[in-house]
């Protein structure tokens, strides 16, 4: 395993305000624009964001003041170790 995948971090970040397809787009973008951010998968649905992101380059709540900088209510989060295979 590499330094690099150990210090990965995946936060599930629950979020208030989207209604469409377009919303998990604009948080995507949002939660992207940061270096450290290696995956995101937003779904409306569900009202969740799935970030794997390198916690030594970004914060969880960096992520989340860019959730509510988009126009929408990151209202909490669960985070573990990312599970990747090598």
């Amino acid at each position: 395993m590499s330094a690099d995948v150990a210090r990965d971090q995946l936060a599930v970040i629950r979020i208030e305000g989207m209604h469409c397809h377009k919303c998990e787009k604009t948080i995507q973008k949002a939660l992207s624009r940061f270096a450290g951010v290696h995956e995101v998968e937003v779904d409306f649905n569900s009202g969740q964001a799935s970030v794997l992101f390198d916690r030594g380059a970004v914060t969880i709540k960096q992520l989340m003041d860019a959730v509510n900088d988009a126009g929408y209510r990151a209202t909490g989060f669960t985070q573990g170790q990312a599970d990747r295979a090598v």
